[in-house]
Order: structure tokens, then C-alpha cells, then sequence
């Protein structure tokens, strides 16, 4: 980011930020490489963002890092993926040890390997205490699995006569999410130039703003991101009102 360029003041900054990070496989194909050298310079551009928004002072910060439909891609990819997620789970305790971040899964982690089940476990866990910026992280994260997964949880309520059937309500359906207790996204960021969510926050994104870019995330710099703060800051943001 250029020095001239002028900060958002942070008390306009949107409380929650959540981010597609796409592009990867296209960046590494562009230069001749392959996919999985993409997936590694997006991890580092991941730790650069990550850190500049618990500096910036957001609230929430939301990245997609793997999906439930992306097991359909190569197994070198995957391998590759889960690789850097392991290297990320090591260094994690020591990059926010000064940030007070407080780092959470959402997903369904059960399919994923024990040790990084471990290491997952041992990161919310050591960081549980703090009370900075929450890094939602979605490993084996579906928008459409997340919201069956909230209705079953509720049906099971019902059935077992925990619950009465006219106590459901929207409130109560965000209560059962991954991201339950969290502000939903006020933003939404895709770069890669794709124009859709990809099954990513669905429910919670009802009335977020959507921000899209033609940088693919290996290429994405804190300019960009605060190029979309700029943009959101401009939005009307009604509600469904006027």
C-alpha cells in the first residue's frame, strides 16, 4: 500500500470481514507452475491479511480456505492444502501470541486428519482466553451442510421435547451455526473474478455487501483490501428499507 494512501477511520471499518480466497490454481497455471505453488503463496498472502486486520482492529475476520465440494480436486492439491494447513496450525500460537487473536474452526473437521483434528483442538483452545479479532478459519466448510446441521440439531430439540415447536425462528437457527454468537459478515470480499459465493455463508450473508476484484488472492495486497473498505464505506446499506 502506497503511503499517500489514506486509511478508513476505524470506527467506520465493517465488523466483520469474510473473504473467498480464490485464484490460487490460476496464479500458479499463469507462470507455469504447479497448482500447489499457488496454494502456497496464498498462505503467505493469508498471514500478511490476517495480521493487518488484527491491526486494523476489525472484530471478525473470515476466510475460506476449503470447501466440502474442493475433495473433488487432485489429491496432490489436497495433500498440498492440508500440508500448509499443518504448517499454519504450528506457527499460529506464535504469529497472534501479541495480537490477542482468537483463532476458530468452521467445518466439519471429523473427516480431517487426527493430527491436525490435534492441532485444531490445541489452537482454540490455547487461544480461547483472548479477546482481540476472532480468525474464523473454514476447513471442510459448506453453507448448505452448515444450515442442514443447524436444522437437525433443532429437530432433534424438538423431538426429544427440549424445545417447542413455535420457539424456531430465525434467531434461533443462527444460534445453531458455526459462526453462532458472531456479528454476520458486513462484508464480503472475492477476488479472482468469479461473481458468486461458492456455498460460503449463505444464511449469514443475507444482507452483506459483496466487494469483487480481478486480482487472484496470490497477487492480493492490503491496498486492495483497504480499496474495499473505501467501496463499502460508500454503500447504503438499508436493510430491506429505505
Amino acid at each position: 500500500m502506497g503511503s499517500k494512501q489514506k486509511l478508513l477511520p476505524r470506527e467506520r471499518l465493517p465488523r466483520h470481514v469474510a473473504i473467498i480466497m480464490d485464484g490460487n490454481g490460476r496464479w500458479a497455471r499463469r507462470r507455469g507452475m504447479p497448482r500447489q505453488m499457488g496454494h502456497q503463496r496464498g498462505a503467505k498472502v493469508f498471514r500478511e491479511i490476517s495480521l493487518y486486520c488484527a491491526d486494523r482492529g476489525l472484530q471478525v475476520l473470515t476466510v475460506y480456505a476449503f470447501s466440502t465440494e474442493n475433495w473433488s480436486r487432485p489429491q496432490k492439491e489436497i495433500d498440498t492444502i492440508m500440508d500448509l494447513l499443518r504448517d499454519y496450525l504450528r506457527d499460529a500460537l506464535t504469529i497472534f501470541r501479541d495480537k490477542n487473536v482468537r483463532v476458530h474452526f468452521l467445518g466439519d473437521v471429523s473427516v480431517l486428519a487426527k493430527d491436525i483434528q490435534d492441532m485444531i483442538r490445541e489452537t482454540e483452545e490455547s487461544m480461547h482466553v483472548h479477546d482481540g479479532m476472532i480468525l474464523n478459519i473454514a476447513i471442510n466448510y459448506g453453507a448448505r451442510a452448515e444450515i442442514v446441521r443447524g436444522v437437525q440439531q433443532i429437530a432433534w430439540d424438538v423431538k426429544s421435547g427440549k424445545l417447542p415447536l413455535d420457539a424456531i425462528n430465525a434467531d434461533l437457527l443462527s444460534q445453531k451455526l458455526y459462526t453462532a454468537g458472531q456479528p454476520d459478515p458486513d462484508l464480503i470480499i472475492r477476488p479472482s473474478g468469479e461473481l458468486r459465493l461458492s456455498n460460503f455463508l449463505l444464511w449469514q450473508s443475507a444482507y452483506s455487501e459483496l466487494w469483487f476484484s480481478d486480482v487472484l488472492w496470490p497477487d492480493f495486497k492490503v491496498a486492495d483490501l483497504e480499496q474495499a473498505f473505501w467501496d463499502y464505506d460508500r454503500r447504503n446499506r438499508r436493510f430491506g428499507g429505505v
